[in-house]
């Protein structure tokens, strides 16, 4: 009929043309997505709770604030999965959590709350890996997440919870060994992270 689109065909056989993404999905070199947007948020917030552990200390208030961004920290990750992933969310995301932590991390040791030698020793790690990662991204070797990677980030997020909270002040000794459990599966991931990447891989015919 007069004004109605015409409905594409698509060829059969070779000369079928490429699949186009559907409707809310994105390529990898999209910039403004859902799972962007939450990042950014995500690093945009991470100044004011930094600002309120070093102006108000442990309180529910900081504590919800802090729950909130470590919380969220899989969603965008979540979204990317479903809607696609991107080249600028693979280095958005794991920035945002590194300034989140290692951030939160300054701050409690700027307060008094954490000492510094764990706080630095995973400061070294997480930047130290970061630039490993890039290093072995150029030279074509993958360094993919492992799931004691995922019990490291839980007991760094932890750790920060609990000195967070009004009770800290008297327990502090929670906080702090949790924490040290936080650098002993930060620095182990990383050593098994460092021997993964060197090992040859497997001869395929």
């Amino acid at each position: 009929m007069a004004g109605e689109s015409p409905v594409p065909v698509v060829p059969e056989g070779p000369e079928q043309v490429e699949p186009v993404l559907l409707s809310g999905t994105f390529g990898p070199g999209a910039l403004l997505t859902p799972a962007n947007v939450v990042t950014v948020a995500r690093l945009l917030v991470t100044p004011l709770l930094l600002a309120l552990i070093l102006k108000r200390g442990p309180s529910w208030e900081v504590w919800a604030v802090w729950t909130v961004l470590a919380g969220t920290d899989g969603v965008d990750g979540w979204v990317a999965r479903r809607q696609g992933a991107t080249r600028s969310g693979a280095f958005l995301d794991p920035l945002a959590d590194k300034v989140l932590v290692l951030g939160a991390l300054a701050a409690l040791v700027a307060r008094g709350d954490f000492w510094w030698v764990p706080a630095t020793l995973i400061a070294v790690r997480e930047v130290g890996m970061s630039f490993y990662r890039s290093y072995a991204g150029r030279r074509g070797i993958s360094v993919p997440a492992t799931g004691l990677a995922k019990l490291k980030t839980w007991a760094q997020d932890v750790a920060i919870a609990l000195a967070l909270i009004p009770l800290a002040a008297h327990h502090r000794w929670l906080a702090g060994g949790v924490l040290w459990l936080a650098v002993a599966l930060t620095l182990w991931t990383g050593g098994q992270y460092v021997l993964a990447a060197r090992r040859p891989a497997p001869f395929r015919p």
